[in-house]
């Protein structure tokens, strides 16, 4: 598993962070195994640093439980406080530790706990990915026609071998690093695109 903005497609404004964090522990997949820890990550990534009050202006929670979420995220290195973009003192401002989150679900596979842990970090991220979509799909009201027909939601599916399998998601891979390196930083015309693709051997009953 790869997850880029919620387990984001920013560099962060220019500022300098590690790109990847490597979950392999029960304690940090747990904490992002949460909803609103995974929006609160997915902002700081995509949007960069923010203080406490526009992450609850952002999600709709209270500034009180975004605080509790941010320490949560913190003490497992994901998120970092941000003191130097304090104005007054009074309102904390974090940002995120890293570009991306990975994890090795098949090391896991003999290890009950973290296996455990793992399967409820990526239902969390699937949850998240697909409340994503539908939001996108009752945004399109207001997008131009132009950016409503390039749009794209599609699926596929081939008979393959493992070297095959392997192959197919080294290629989206390819394209993936593609689009993140040229789009990293918003440029006069563009807008934020999002992208979500999903690869798995199928069962078939």
């Amino acid at each position: 598993m790869t997850d880029s903005e919620h387990a984001s497609n920013s560099a962060g404004r220019g500022e300098h962070r590690d790109r990847v964090i490597q979950v392999h522990d029960p304690g940090p997949m747990r904490a992002l195994a949460h909803p609103l820890r995974l929006r609160i990550l997915g902002l700081l990534r995509v949007e960069g640093p923010q203080s406490v009050g526009a992450l609850a202006q952002a999600t709709g929670a209270a500034s009180g439980s975004v605080s509790y979420h941010l320490a949560t995220l913190a003490k497992h290195g994901f998120v970092v406080p941000a003191p130097e973009l304090e104005r007054d003192g009074r309102e904390r401002w974090w940002k995120a530790a890293h570009e991306m989150t990975t994890s090795q679900s098949a090391d896991f596979l003999d290890d009950p706990d973290r296996r455990e842990a793992d399967e409820a970090m990526r239902r969390a991220v699937l949850d998240l990915y697909h409340r994503e979509l539908l939001q996108a799909l009752d945004a399109e009201l207001a997008l131009e026609p132009e950016w409503v027909a390039a749009s794209d939601s599609s699926d596929g599916g081939a008979q393959l071998t493992l070297d095959e399998f392997r192959e197919l998601n080294a290629d989206l891979e390819a394209v993936r690093e593609k689009w993140w390196a040229r789009g990293r930083e918003p440029r006069e015309g563009t807008r934020a695109v999002r992208w979500i693709t999903h690869t798995f051997p199928r069962t078939l009953s």
